[in-house]
């Protein structure tokens, strides 16, 4: 083999070389080998309400089942009825299961939403959702472990309450999984539910 046609091969293959160690680099760059651990939710935790019997409940009570979690007040005009009637046609579509479900309506508004208050309202809607309330201290705290926005608005007649509208889905042990939506057929909702049993 002459020089010249080595040199000719050296700089092409040299160039070749290079290309594949720069691909090489920005491959292991873009994908990390590393196994990425769970995260574990810092959404929800303890608490301890009034439900609309009167009775005190805490999220103990709730364990050993899925259940889902909706923030709103007996005062809202829209999404809140909305909600818990699509939530009563999840545990209707759910059968007999359905009685294993929890659906669980914490007021954003523990100044109105007292126990009695939230009994009539919920009276509307199917009998295993549970109402819960308490001062307004303790309701604070509840929406701040769920990372729920809520804040008075001041209309001409009082006020209404701005919320987060999301529907918590947490698992038998209590701890968030994800939203839940509530927004298609009931039986595709009751059947998504109950898989979490």
């Amino acid at each position: 083999m002459n020089r010249d046609r080595v040199r000719r091969l050296a700089l092409p293959l040299a160039a070749f070389l290079f290309s594949l160690v720069v691909l090489g680099i920005a491959i292991v760059s873009l994908v990390d080998f590393r196994r990425e651990e769970p995260v574990i939710s810092s959404v929800g935790g303890p608490f301890t309400l009034t439900a609309q019997d009167g009775r005190t409940v805490t999220n103990k009570d709730f364990l050993g089942a899925p259940f889902l979690v909706f923030f709103g007040f007996t005062h809202c005009p829209d999404v809140c009825p909305t909600t818990l009637f699509e939530a009563s046609e999840l545990l209707r579509a759910a059968g007999p299961q359905g009685d294993k479900l929890r659906v669980l309506f914490v007021t954003v508004d523990p100044e109105r939403d007292t126990p009695e208050v939230l009994k009539s309202y919920l009276g509307a809607f199917d009998p295993r959702i549970v109402g819960l309330s308490g001062s307004p201290e303790t309701i604070a705290a509840v929406l701040k472990s769920y990372k729920v926005y809520a804040r008075k608005v001041p209309t001409s007649d009082g006020y209404t309450m701005d919320h987060t509208a999301m529907v918590y889905l947490m698992d038998a042990k209590g701890r968030f999984v994800n939203g839940f939506d509530l927004k298609r057929a009931p039986d595709v909702a009751a059947k998504d539910l109950l898989g979490y049993l």
